[in-house]
């Protein structure tokens, strides 16, 4: 995978001004939801926890195990959390 998103926003900012007024660069939400698929990590839904991001919104985070002393790792393909005594 790349580190580049679908759309450059800063490119889009260099470009010129479209004419008929209005902001100088109108972001589209397509455009948006490109990046955020994008930056989205696919996880099994077990390895998820909802949490609250910045500004209150919602947010996710990696659940680890509740107890023990794990890895994360990833076995024939898969991400699991490893105890550390199977590593």
């Amino acid at each position: 995978m790349t580190d580049n998103p679908p759309v450059d926003f800063e490119a889009k900012a260099r470009e010129p001004v479209k004419p008929a007024g209005g902001s100088p660069m109108q972001i589209s939400a397509s455009d948006l939801m490109k990046n955020f698929v994008f930056a989205g990590l696919q996880l099994p839904e077990d390895m998820v926890d909802e949490a609250t991001g910045y500004n209150g919104h919602k947010a996710r985070k990696l659940k680890g195990p509740s107890s023990g002393t794990y890895v994360l790792g990833c076995v024939n393909g898969v991400i699991q959390w490893i105890e550390t005594e199977d590593c």
